[in-house]
């Protein structure tokens, strides 16, 4: 996945300045909300699970409020996207780490230490221009 930004017009959220749509933007922090509420890690069974509920459009997207007003939200968006545009890029930018041999997905801090890499790598290759 490629990651383009204007430094000018940075945007506050992470979120916006990885996936291109707001429905990938708003499913991608469903999936972290989630993993976040049930301990930082899930299994493939529960990942599975997700994403059916969003396949199926039973997703909550924002749970409702107090007021009549404030209704509850539901969002459908299909399995196979779910898995080709949200985890897999997530996955391979370091931002969830799939664990092999338990079988568990985990939300991850590569995605930082990727970032400082690639600045490294910027750096020296400004040294070697010189």
């Amino acid at each position: 996945m490629v990651i383009l930004f204007d430094q000018y017009n940075l945007p506050d959220d992470i979120y916006k300045v990885i996936f291109a749509t707001e429905q990938q933007e708003v499913v991608a922090k469903m999936l972290i909300k989630y993993m976040w509420d049930n301990g930082k890690e899930i299994g493939k069974t529960e990942m599975s699970l997700f994403a059916t509920k969003l396949h199926e459009g039973e997703a909550i997207v924002k749970e409702k409020g107090q007021s009549p007003l404030q209704k509850e939200m539901k969002m459908s968006y299909n399995k196979r996207q779910f898995y080709d545009r949200i985890l897999t890029p997530m996955r391979g930018m370091g931002l969830i780490d799939y664990d092999l041999y338990k079988k568990t997905y985990k939300i991850s801090e590569r995605f930082n230490k990727l970032m400082i890499k690639i600045g490294l790598m910027w750096l020296r290759e400004l040294e070697r221009k010189k």
